[in-house]
């Protein structure tokens, strides 16, 4: 039973699968650190006001908060670059593979 378990977790890639989640969390983790604390700290320059995590836009009766916002669209942007820049890698090394 344990024999056929491992082997169904090499004919699917589960382990293979894990790591790449725990990498890719840990991979946004770091991103998001480096945003928050390295890249908005710039943009609070441009930001009336001067603090990014507090701004916001307030039109009538409603109350936009766009510091967390912008903060989580770079964060995301750099996260899609980073998955699609290791796609290309790997799915290019496939390609040489398969020739």
């Amino acid at each position: 039973m344990i024999k056929e378990f491992i082997d169904f977790l090499k004919q699917y890639g589960v382990v293979g699968l894990a790591i790449a989640v725990i990498i890719g969390g840990k991979l946004n983790s770091l991103i998001t650190s480096t945003v928050d604390g390295i890249l908005m700290p710039f943009v609070t320059f441009f930001i009336p006001g001067g603090e990014w995590r507090t701004a916001t836009l307030d039109i009538g009766p409603f109350h936009f908060l766009l510091g967390p916002f912008f903060g989580a669209l770079i964060d995301f942007f750099i996260v899609a670059f980073m998955v699609f820049y290791f796609a290309k890698k790997v799915l290019r090394e496939e390609k040489v593979e398969k020739k």
